[in-house]
C-alpha cells in the first residue's frame, strides 16, 4: 500500500505492507528513532505522538491510517531556532527523566495536554499521563517539569 504522511512538516512516501504500525512507519521508514516500541498493547504509551495535533500511540495505528496527515515526533518539536521545546527544557531543568526510554512519549503527551490545557493542575497532568508508564522516576519530576513548561508552552503557542 502506498501511503503519504507528513512527519514533522516533511512528506514521507512509501510502499509499506497493508499492517505495516505507525510506529514502525516513524522509525524504519523515516528514519525518526526517537519514538521508542516499548510494549506493542498500547500499555506503556513510549511510541507516543502527535496525529493531527492530538496524542496517540503510534502502536495502535496503522500507517494506512495516517495516510494524508500530519506526524509530529519529538525530533519535529524544534521551532526551527535549533532550542529545545519548552517541555523538552522543563524535563531537563526538573530532572524528570531518568533512563530515557519513556521520555519522548511522555514529552509528546504533555505537549498535547499542555496545547488543550495551558494551566492544568497536578491532578490534571497526573490524569493525562496515566497512559504513559515509567519505571524509573515515580512520576513526581515529570509532573513537576510539565506544570514548569505550561507557561512557556501556552507563550509559544500564542507567538
Amino acid at each position: 500500500m502506498k501511503v503519504t504522511v507528513a512527519v514533522n512538516g516533511s512528506q514521507i512516501e512509501a510502499d509499506v505492507p497493508d499492517r505495516t504500525l505507525l510506529v514502525h512507519f516513524l522509525r524504519d521508514v523515516a528514519g525518526l528513532t526517537a519514538t521508542n516500541v516499548g510494549c506493542d498493547t498500547t500499555s506503556c504509551g513510549a511510541c507516543t505522538v502527535l496525529l493531527d495535533g492530538r496524542s496517540v500511540k503510534s502502536c495502535t495505528v496503522l500507517a494506512a491510517q495516517a495516510d494524508g496527515r500530519d506526524v509530529v515526533t519529538v525530533e519535529g518539536l524544534d521551532d526551527g531556532s535549533g532550542a529545545m521545546h519548552p517541555v523538552q527544557r522543563a524535563f531537563q531543568a526538573e530532572h524528570g527523566l531518568q533512563c530515557g526510554f519513556c521520555t519522548p512519549g511522555m514529552v509528546m503527551a504533555a505537549v498535547s495536554l499542555l496545547d488543550e490545557n495551558p494551566a492544568p493542575t497536578e491532578e490534571e497532568v497526573r490524569s493525562a499521563l496515566e497512559g504513559n508508564l515509567c519505571r524509573c522516576t515515580g512520576y513526581h519530576n515529570i509532573v513537576r517539569a510539565v506544570l514548569a513548561a505550561a507557561p512557556a508552552a501556552s507563550e509559544r503557542r500564542s507567538s
